[in-house]
């Protein structure tokens, strides 16, 4: 029930408990902050700057010979690519971040075009989103990216007069296609300021980590020779190795979200096409799930509420048999029938209710934070609700936000070993935040057909996206990001 209700920025706060299962406040920022260095986010950084830093160097060493030459650019394309999927993946895995692949490489189809007007067609051409070169030594220009008869199309619509057009040759519509790939592009201007960036995480983490670790114990290393400080000096450096050990896991925070930017904004789709490409992948995750939904339920209702309204049906019917049967009526039969087929009814009517909460849970009807208060009351764990929900997103989001946060209160119930777990709900325009905390065993991971991934699967077809901290020996953090409107 509410124990408590307070005022923030001038919206509703709530603060949800249970009498017998509510216990211990939030984590205060200050206990955060003295835990930084020691959380696996910070870990996963630190370990992703370092492997990073390698590739970033042998990226660069394979990027910048090849730009010598328009023919190095086009045979070094499949490299550099790769180097950007080897980006995606540490990414993926220590940070997180789920960037899907660029479309493959393609071939650039290309028509040579002889013309007296060649100025005046390629200008025409470029103005269509075209690429065109003209010809020095004839009158004519080269032009790609736009279909034969789109040309043809063109040149009348100009008055250019076309003498021939000839399709180029294969090997250089593969070569073109390599040559002006705009993924391979973004992806070496990814690691042109990469470089720099890992460089400043490493730098950071050595005068961080090592320094810090340096300084926290510079009383025990003043025995050395070498170190000529007096002792009283000497038990001041401890306290900027505290100071570097916890700044060391902040500023690499900010070299790695920055990293993040990158990665989404150049080693992703970046046209409209590609962008389209990635949300017809997206919609397919969504179709499959809406399918799998779709089975789940025929299935429920097959194997479930309707054999239990046939077997009502058939107890029923035997019943009403023996009732009209002209010899005597066996009433204690009846009655023992007709009690049966009552228990059939209500357990029908039980899994149609479950059935029908699975679809559209009628808690959402109050909201999303009254849905959750529900969730929290109903878990096996003592769980605690902050809540901080001004204005209701889309149904379609509330919908998502609180099926991904039962999934994750069952699995701190079933798998976490926890005594106490934390909802968090905070709606800021724009973007609905989801964060469940536990105090388990930690370990959790999204993992291949596993129910974190499912989840992270379901937010990603409305551009949402799960995190997961969940180091050895806990605690475990998953926040869920969802726009206010799918």
């Amino acid at each position: 029930m509410k124990r408590e209700i307070l005022t923030a920025g001038g919206h509703s706060t709530a603060i949800m408990h249970d009498n017998h299962i509510m216990s211990g406040p939030a984590a205060s920022p200050l206990r955060g902050l003295l835990r930084a260095p020691f959380t696996r986010r910070a870990w996963a950084e630190l370990c992703y700057v370092l492997a990073t830093l390698p590739l970033a160097l042998a990226a660069v060493a394979f990027t910048v010979p090849m730009l010598a030459s328009g023919l190095l650019w086009g045979a070094s394309a499949p490299g550099v690519r790769k180097f950007g999927a080897a980006s995606r993946f540490f990414a993926r895995g220590l940070l997180g971040e789920d960037v899907p692949a660029p479309p493959r490489l393609r071939s650039v189809p290309g028509f040579h075009v002889s013309t007296p007007d060649a100025a005046r067609l390629a200008r025409v051409a470029e103005d269509a989103k075209g690429k065109a070169w003209v010809w020095e030594r004839k009158p004519g220009v080269t032009i790609t990216r736009l279909p034969q008869s789109r040309i043809a199309e063109l040149a009348a619509g100009a008055g250019v007069t076309i003498t021939e057009i000839r399709p180029q040759s294969a090997l250089l519509s593969w070569l073109g296609g390599r040559i002006l790939d705009p993924a391979t592009w973004r992806a070496r201007g990814y690691f042109a300021v990469k470089l720099p960036l890992a460089v400043a995480g490493v730098v950071i983490a050595a005068g961080g980590w090592l320094g810090g670790l340096l300084w926290l114990t510079f009383p025990a290393w003043r025995a050395l020779a070498w170190f000529h400080v007096s002792l009283a000096a000497s038990f001041s450096f401890p306290l900027l190795g505290a100071a570097l050990l916890l700044a060391a896991p902040w500023l690499l925070h900010g070299i790695t979200e920055a990293d993040r930017w990158l990665v989404r904004g150049l080693l992703g789709p970046g046209t409209p096409t590609e962008r389209i490409q990635a949300l017809e992948e997206s919609r397919a995750h969504a179709v499959d799930d809406s399918a799998a939904r779709l089975r789940g339920i025929e299935r429920d209702l097959h194997d479930g509420t309707q054999a239990q309204l046939v077997a009502l049906a058939m107890k029923l019917g035997l019943a009403r048999e023996k009732l009209l049967d002209g010899t005597s009526v066996d009433l204690a039969r009846v009655t023992q029938l007709v009690e049966d087929a009552h228990r059939s009814a209500l357990e029908a009517i039980a899994d149609l209710r479950t059935l029908a909460r699975g679809i559209h849970p009628p808690a959402l009807d109050g909201g999303l934070a009254d849905a959750l208060a529900t969730l929290a009351s109903r878990n096996a764990v003592p769980v605690e609700l902050i809540a901080d929900i001004p204005e209701r997103p889309s149904q379609a989001i509330e919908t998502i936000a609180y099926f991904c946060a039962a999934e994750l209160l069952t699995n701190v119930a079933k798998h976490s070993g926890a005594r106490h777990a934390t909802i968090e709900a905070v709606h800021v325009p724009g973007l609905l935040r989801v964060r469940v905390t536990d105090d388990g065993r930690g370990g959790a991971r999204p993992v291949p057909g596993g129910g974190l991934r499912g989840l992270a699967e379901r937010v990603g077809t409305v551009d949402g996206r799960l995190d997961v901290d969940s180091p050895r020996g806990g605690p475990t953090t998953a926040t869920v990001e969802l726009p206010s409107h799918a």
